[in-house]
């Protein structure tokens, strides 16, 4: 630009030497014209060379722009599948802990159907005892204890003071209870001997324990002899152990003076009921 001033200048001079006045004056007022022609057309060219460098950094912005976005896309698709693969886990493991509930709640009735069954068997027992023994006898009580049948027979009914020979009429009451255990093959019945607090000591027995165990063992052969199972029975001694009440009259001592008879299931087989129970519920799942 600087070389065309200085071309045009010098191109005056050389005519103002060679023209005449009035031609100089309408060179040098054309000259004026494209001077500020130019002068114009440099104002427009900065403009748009300004307009151009603003274009270009609002490109810039919006390439980084473009970048950020592309980035959040991509770390929300990695969001959304993380999200639909925690979904899909939760729903199964959801689905698994239903299918557990749904198995536990199974063995829950299974049990529950198990242990109804046991406590109808024990109820027909009761039922049964309360028909066949004297149950008007105050001397003798039927009760049921956390779903075992207990028949608890005062000793003066079953034996002479300090003897373990069982009387008739004990014979009389245990044919009944041998008729009911005998009706009951998969159940065991457990005679438990209580004495008092007073001093045994008559041989060949040593003490109360002597006493109690040996008066167990005499129901027991009792109860062999009208035909139950031995397998079903069992013989237990308490002695003086495990009071009603306190051994501080006559009358709690002969309270305490009892034999208890036990009727319950054999546990084995309880066992094996529930074990089975479960093994069908696993085949069938």
């Amino acid at each position: 630009m600087k070389k065309l001033m200085t071309l045009s200048v010098c191109t005056m001079l050389l005519l103002a030497s060679c023209v005449s006045k009035k031609e100089y004056l309408a060179l040098e007022e054309k000259q004026k014209e494209t001077q500020d022609l130019l002068n114009t057309a440099t104002v427009k060219l900065n403009a748009c060379l300004s307009d151009a460098a603003a274009a270009n950094a609002r490109v810039e912005a919006m390439k980084d722009q473009l970048e950020d976005l592309r980035k959040s896309n991509e770390a929300l698709i990695k969001s959304s599948q993380d999200l639909t693969e925690l979904t899909s886990k939760g729903a199964e493991n959801l689905e698994k802990s239903l299918e557990s509930l749904r198995e536990s709640n199974l063995k829950i009735t299974r049990l529950q159907d198990a242990l109804s069954r046991k406590d109808s068997v024990t109820l027909a027992i009761v039922t049964s005892l309360k028909k066949e023994v004297g149950i008007n006898d105050p001397d003798i009580e039927v009760n049921v204890e956390k779903g075992v049948v207990f028949i608890s027979i005062a000793d003066k009914l079953l034996f002479k003071s300090g003897s373990y020979n069982v009387t008739d009429r004990a014979k009389e009451i245990l044919g009944k209870v041998a008729k009911v255990i005998n009706g009951k093959p998969n159940f065991e019945a457990m005679v438990e001997s209580h004495t008092d607090n007073v001093p045994y000591s008559k041989p060949p027995l040593l003490d109360n324990w002597d006493l109690s165990v040996k008066r167990a063992t005499s129901v027991v052969r009792v109860l062999e002899e009208l035909e139950v199972n031995p397998q079903q029975l069992i013989a237990a001694g308490r002695s003086y152990h495990v009071p009603l009440v306190e051994n501080d009259t006559a009358e709690n001592k002969a309270k305490n003076r009892r034999t208890r008879i036990i009727v319950l299931p054999k546990i084995d087989q309880f066992y094996d009921m529930i074990e089975k129970e479960m093994k069908n519920l696993s085949a069938g799942n």
